[in-house]
């Protein structure tokens, strides 16, 4: 016996020495990467260590459910100012050694919550909660846990119980039953949870790599090849898919929503809409949806190194059922530009949308975002409009190649923005297109999530005064990134690295300040965005010195009068007040530190209730639709005829679109940019 644990110890150390070898070289071709093209490198001291290590713990344990405060501190002893010396030193041994003890303390959980299956927890026992909005110090004693773990059960358990019924007289007189069901369901799920972090390929030794390099900016990552094809798939306006789209239910079940005709997982006929996806598979691993987080579920998917899966599914109440999808090249709707028509007191107006700055990065000869956009003005111009409405709320980037492009589309000729490397070399880039395409007024909606690419279109259309951008601050980033294997001959691991800043032709940037637009509207949820300047390594703002001299297309006195006109009818708006009035709700919600509560039903069903209170505020606002006659250019009419399939997704986006009360402010923009010609 002696032997054979021997044996097992002296492999199980070969095995960990292998991969803490394999982590170091990994980690020692991303260093150089990073230390070589990252537009602000770092050196590998102390701060980095300090960084990555309580960035790693906190990303292994945020609830701090795990560690003990013993086993927390034995590591900040050991590591937190030593990692930069061992990763130096070739010495990864560290991700190993942390990780090992966190399975440790995964395992102590898992034979807590197997124990707590038969044992009785006590409703009538006086706990309290507390609510963290960020990082806590880590508490557990080890003694303390199994108590820790019995409130966070039954927390779980009067949570999950409301979440279903929120009046206390029901659920206090079926309360035997449902407290039964549920609390076997909660702790499945946690157990399930658990096992799913102690199974997980690629092991969690290497969420290191994304930690070491977020330290030197939010936007460089570490890719393996799956996550990489993910994120190239959601740049592109066609991937591999398999034709559907989900939707995460209020009990976190993810269900099928809708099936595209010409997608594969219509065409196996065995998948109807409403159905409950139980597990993916890639016929090398299988993830359960109900203890798989919604990344890996998306990578997994995502990845076109998985071109087949096979979905465990569930209909309403009967049996699992397995199907095998291969994907097919699709064009990827909700990431296509489309367009519309406005009409207003007998005039039309052009409204595109630009969900993404995508590309054909794969060279399958498919079109990019800013040749699209030119077809669709083409397209609304046949329709006699008087003025196009550039929607780029909630795009969050892409190809910049594609924001040159557009730009220069849109303007007469000139510099539009200054490219900075990491020796500090500037690289103006002038408008590719002489001309433009479209010489009349032009209105761009931008928001919160309005970023990157997004922001660098903006920006030039916003200096040289072509368009009025209406909506509210966008969100700061002015980096660009490429991606790039660890090795020339690598085709497993990557990197996406920061290699270069953009600047404005003022030579002002608008990295962690955004974009302010020349008329900013109340949106609802801005103050609970999430903005560059909240990361913690985000690089701050700064400005260069240029010399462009550019024409601008209108004097800044037009612009400023037409947008002061503006702000003054926003300000007298309902609309826009009432926006004002939810952000303030959902604020104090949101951001307001909540103080210690009772453990018991009634607190659980008031705090629901406040939730849900707000929540039919916000559903009922939102149905409020602007008034505005909305409907296809005569050329998209007659290419739906001929592509009956699109007419489901035409609708959808029309519908949407009626509720979008930037629109009738964009055309009171545009009809006075008009008058001023």
């Amino acid at each position: 016996m002696k032997k054979i644990t021997l044996v097992f110890f002296l492999a199980a150390f070969s095995l960990f020495g292998q991969n803490d070898r394999d982590a170091c070289i990994l980690l020692s071709k991303i260093n150089t990467l990073i230390q070589n093209y990252h537009i602000q490198p770092k050196p590998i001291d102390d701060s980095l260590s300090t960084y990555v290590f309580d960035s790693f713990i906190d990303g292994l344990d945020p609830s701090r459910t795990v560690f003990l405060k013993s086993e927390y501190e034995s590591l900040v002893y050991k590591y937190r100012l030593q990692l930069d010396d061992l990763i130096k030193g070739n010495d990864c041994s560290f991700s190993s050694d942390i990780v090992s003890l966190y399975k440790t303390g995964l395992l102590r959980n898992r034979t807590i919550l197997e124990k707590m299956k038969t044992d009785v927890i006590d409703y009538s026992q006086k706990d309290t909660i507390r609510y963290y909005k960020k990082a806590f110090p880590f508490y557990l004693e080890a003694d303390k846990v199994e108590s820790a773990w019995r409130k966070k059960i039954k927390y779980e358990i009067l949570e999950e119980i409301v979440s279903q019924n929120i009046k206390l007289d029901s659920i206090e007189a079926n309360f035997s039953t449902l407290e039964k069901k549920t609390k076997f369901l909660i702790i499945e799920n946690e157990i399930c949870k658990i096992n799913a972090i102690l199974q997980r390929k690629p092991g969690l030794e290497t969420s290191v790599f994304d930690h070491f390099c977020s330290y030197f900016d939010p936007h460089t990552n570490y890719f393996n090849l799956d996550i990489k094809s993910s994120f190239m798939a959601s740049l592109s306006k066609e991937h591999l898919s398999l034709g559907l789209n989900v939707s995460l239910n209020s009990r976190n079940e993810i269900i099928v929503i809708k099936l595209d005709p010409n997608g594969p997982a219509f065409q196996t006929g065995a998948i109807k809409k409403g159905d409950q996806i139980i597990a993916i598979s890639n016929l090398k691993e299988t993830l359960q949806v109900s203890c798989s987080s919604i990344e890996s579920i998306s990578n997994m998917i995502l990845s076109d190194a998985n071109k087949k899966i096979v979905l465990t599914l569930r209909r309403s109440t009967g049996k699992n059922f397995d199907v095998l999808i291969e994907k097919k090249l699709l064009k990827d709707k909700g990431n296509a530009v489309y367009s519309f028509l406005i009409t207003h007191k007998k005039r039309s107006y052009g409204y595109v949308k630009i969900p993404a700055f995508y590309a054909d990065f794969e060279g399958n000869n498919g079109k990019g975002s800013a040749e699209d956009v030119a077809l669709e003005v083409l397209k609304l111009q046949k329709d006699s409009i008087e003025g196009v409405i550039i929607d780029l709320i909630d795009n969050g980037g892409g190809s910049m190649e594609e924001a040159i492009k557009l730009a220069g589309m849109f303007l007469d000729t000139g510099a539009i923005s200054v490219i900075l490397d990491n020796k500090k070399a500037q690289m103006i880039i002038n408008d590719p297109y002489p001309g433009m395409i479209y010489e009349d007024p032009i209105v761009i909606l931008v928001n919160g999530n309005s970023a990157s690419a997004s922001e660098f279109f903006a920006s030039v259309i916003q200096d040289y005064n072509r368009a009025v951008l209406l909506g509210s601050a966008t969100i700061g980033k002015a980096t660009m990134q490429s991606i790039v294997p660890l090795d020339d001959d690598e085709e497993e691991n990557f990197l996406k690295l920061s290699i270069n800043k953009f600047y404005r032709i003022t030579g002002k940037s608008v990295q962690a300040i955004g974009i302010i637009p020349n008329v900013l509207v109340p949106e609802i949820y801005e103050t609970i965005y999430d903005k560059e300047r909240n990361y913690p390594t985000a690089f701050k703002n700064d400005s260069i010195v240029t010399s462009i001299r550019f024409n601008k297309f209108q004097e800044n006195s037009v612009i400023e009068k037409i947008a002061k006109k503006s702000t003054n009818r926003i300000a007298a708006n309902s609309y826009f007040n009432e926006i004002k009035e939810l952000n303030t709700k959902i604020d104090n919600l949101m951001n307001t530190p909540k103080i210690s509560r009772p453990l018991t039903l009634a607190s659980i069903i008031n705090d629901k209730a406040e939730i849900n209170e707000l929540w039919q505020e916000i559903n009922a606002f939102d149905t409020k639709t602007n008034k505005l006659i909305i409907h296809n250019c005569r050329l998209n009419n007659y290419l739906l005829t001929i592509n009956p399939t699109e007419k489901a997704n035409n609708e959808f986006q029309l519908q949407d679109l009626r509720k979008n009360h930037y629109l009738n402010e964009a055309i009171a923009i545009i009809d006075e940019l008009k008058s001023t010609k």
